[in-house]
């Protein structure tokens, strides 16, 4: 399967989590801790190109070699641990350099970014190897 192809896969299931997160979960708690910062609208092209560039990294570090991979907890894993580096970047930095960033944000932010990669991972592994018929 190609790399175009494993990217949409990932890229449509990312987005489905991600939009739960960001329109029903997240809003109010993102407001609370840290709306001061927050921008009025978003901009919606920066979110864009923060998406085409993330899902490639994780089909990279982490879809990609998960289909090489006959553990489905190993995939998991592989996708969770990039995504813990990847919020982590963001967060600490965001810890480091503005006064005020609330640990809260940056747990919750660490959790979930690692949620979201391991989750968004295994089951792009598995619709892989099911659209290869390898399930």
């Amino acid at each position: 399967m190609t790399f175009i192809k494993r990217y949409a896969i990932t890229f449509v299931l990312f987005l489905v989590l991600d939009s739960v997160w960001l329109g029903v979960i997240s809003p109010r708690f993102y407001k609370a801790h840290i709306g001061w910062l927050l921008a009025d609208p978003p901009l919606w092209g920066a979110a864009l190109l923060f998406y085409l560039v993330f899902i490639a990294g994780l089909v990279f570090f982490a879809v990609s070699p998960g289909l090489c991979d006959a553990s489905r907890g190993r995939a998991a894993a592989r996708g969770g641990f990039f995504g813990l580096v990847t919020y982590a970047t963001f967060d600490l930095t965001n810890q480091a350099v503005i006064a005020g960033w609330p640990w809260i944000v940056t747990i919750v932010d660490l959790v979930w970014g690692s949620f979201i990669c391991a989750a968004t991972t295994l089951v792009s592994v598995l619709v892989c190897r099911r659209l290869r018929g390898e399930l």
